[in-house]
């Protein structure tokens, strides 16, 4: 029996369940909400606002807390952002990071609030494949991200695209029926010269 044993443990071991949490709090803490399933928006919810409860201190001691909790990452907010510089390989030289704006940005907002940072709001729909509830976990505050808002969202984009190739596909397709010939066309053996022919001698046989 799992008694006074708290969390959630998602079908995943230790390491692969820290590394999701940590991806889904800096994914959260960059677009400011991300879609997900709601036993991940439950089990995030809590590691995001302990976050956010040190980077109010504005310590030192805080600081490194967090930086040990999610590291240090960049912050990309898409693939165009002026923000990024790359290298010509297209790797990332120099970028904000997420830390930086939680202290500076994110954490100032919440001053005077004592806790509750997040919110959870279920979408009424299903992801496909397994059917399992989805939901936006967002900041409070923050309820203009893309998957509200309709602004610029990389997975949006991808599926934008993949549903152009598969348009573009079904009319090459299309286009290609359309240019075959028809059997009765392809299996007709007289072609015009034979048939002029043919006429040529009915209408010398008739002067004669």
């Amino acid at each position: 029996m799992r008694h006074r044993v708290a969390g959630y443990k998602l079908g995943r071991d230790t390491e692969h369940r820290t590394a999701m949490r940590r991806n889904l709090a800096i994914s959260l803490l960059t677009h400011g909400q991300v879609t997900t399933t709601i036993p991940k928006a439950k089990s995030v919810k809590p590691f995001v606002e302990k976050l956010i409860s040190s980077a109010r201190k504005g310590d030192l001691a805080s600081r490194r807390r967090v930086l040990q909790a999610i590291g240090d990452p960049y912050l990309i907010a898409h693939e165009d952002d002026p923000d990024v510089v790359r290298n010509r390989y297209g790797e990332v030289v120099s970028a904000p990071r997420v830390v930086k704006k939680l202290f500076d940005e994110i954490a100032p907002r919440y001053a005077d609030r004592p806790g509750g940072y997040t919110r959870i709001v279920r979408l009424g729909t299903h992801r496909i494949g397994d059917g399992s509830d989805l939901c936006v976990l967002q900041l409070v505050g923050s309820e203009e991200g893309p998957q509200v808002s309709g602004a610029y969202s990389r997975r949006r984009d991808k599926a934008d695209r993949r549903m152009e190739y598969a348009a573009q596909q079904r009319r090459d397709q299309t286009a290609a029926v359309v240019e075959e010939p028809s059997p009765e066309e392809a299996e007709d053996p007289s072609p015009p010269e034979a048939e002029e022919a043919e006429s040529s001698t009915e209408t010398l046989q008739k002067d004669e």
